[in-house]
This record gives structure tokens, C-alpha cells and sequence, in this order.
């Protein structure tokens, strides 16, 4: 078992403690201001081992971010600012998609990704 070291810990609690679907650089300013010595390579490194290791989901798009809800969800992004917003309400069950698809493969699993303007951004 690989060892939970204070620099993994301090970037897990911050992903832990977020909704907003941070990208790399977020997470090292973040975490920078507890670990002033943290390299962004550091913060590189430990995120891919933590989506390796199903720790924490990469969300890949226009920008790669990371979230540490693993749990089954989709996401809203926003064209314009780019926020992400998790969709807790709409679940399309893995039964549903293979029997939906099963005439072009098997289905091992999936996310959505819904894209349009968020409330904040219609209202400017």
C-alpha cells in the first residue's frame, strides 16, 4: 500500500472540500499556500496517480479537471465562463445504455457532459 504522504493529503483535502472542478494549476495555487515548496509537477504527479487509482475523477474537455466525487454523476459546463457544475439528478443507468447500445459494443461505463450557458453567465 502506497503511502499517504502530507502533500497528497493536503491536495486530497482540497479536492475533497470543492465543487468547483479544479484544473491542475487551481490545485497547486491552492495547495501552494499550505506547501509553499510544492512543485507543479508535484501537484501533476499526484493527480494522476490519484485518478489511477480511481481516487478522484479526471474530467477531460477544453481543460482537464478533477473532482473527488466519484460517485455516479454528469456535469453542466458552461460556454462561457467555463464552470462546472455537478448534475446530480439525471442518472442514466448502465442497464438502460447497454441494452440502448448493444448492436455497436459493450457498454463498461460513461459520463455526460451537458454544454450551454449557466444562470450567472445568461444574466450579464
Amino acid at each position: 500500500m502506497e503511502r499517504l504522504t502530507n502533500q497528497k493529503q493536503i491536495i486530497l483535502d482540497y479536492l475533497r472540500n470543492t465543487k468547483s472542478h479544479p484544473t491542475a494549476e487551481d490545485v497547486f495555487q491552492k495547495v501552494q499556500k499550505k506547501l509553499p515548496r510544492i512543485s507543479l509537477g508535484t501537484v501533476y504527479r499526484n493527480l494522476n496517480q490519484f485518478v489511477k487509482k480511481n481516487t478522484i475523477r479526471e474530467l477531460s474537455g477544453e481543460t482537464k479537471r478533477f473532482d473527488a466525487d466519484t460517485s455516479l454523476h454528469h456535469h453542466f459546463i458552461c460556454q462561457k465562463c467555463h464552470r462546472v457544475i455537478d448534475l446530480n439528478s439525471i442518472i442514466i443507468s448502465k442497464k438502460y445504455l447497454r441494452e440502448k447500445f448493444k448492436n455497436i459494443g459493450e457498454v463498461k461505463d460513461y459520463e455526460l457532459f451537458v454544454y450551454g450557458i449557466c444562470k450567472k453567465c445568461r444574466k450579464l
